[in-house]
């Protein structure tokens, strides 16, 4: 499980597969390589280098839009919840 919070260019996959990408070669964190992957996010608008992150569109990543304070209370808020 890998959650990301607010991040684009670097957990983008590209910069490790495609070589005509301009974030080619870039250092990123392998977010794209757990069984799953929440990324929270204001939009899903494109990061410093102005590409579209593929991350985004794998089976295994769900987006969880809106103020990532506001959205990781509620989620541990429902976590406790279930605990209960």
């Amino acid at each position: 499980m890998a959650l990301v919070i607010g991040a684009n260019d670097v957990v983008n996959p590209v910069a490790r597969t495609d070589k005509s990408s301009p974030i080619y070669g870039m250092p990123i964190l392998n977010v794209d390589m757990a069984q799953n992957v929440i990324v929270v996010k204001r939009g899903k608008g494109a990061g410093y280098s102005g590409i579209e992150n593929a991350l985004f569109y794998k089976d295994n990543c769900r987006m969880l839009y809106g103020s990532a304070q506001q959205a990781i209370a509620e989620v541990i808020t429902h976590v406790k919840a279930l605990e209960g």
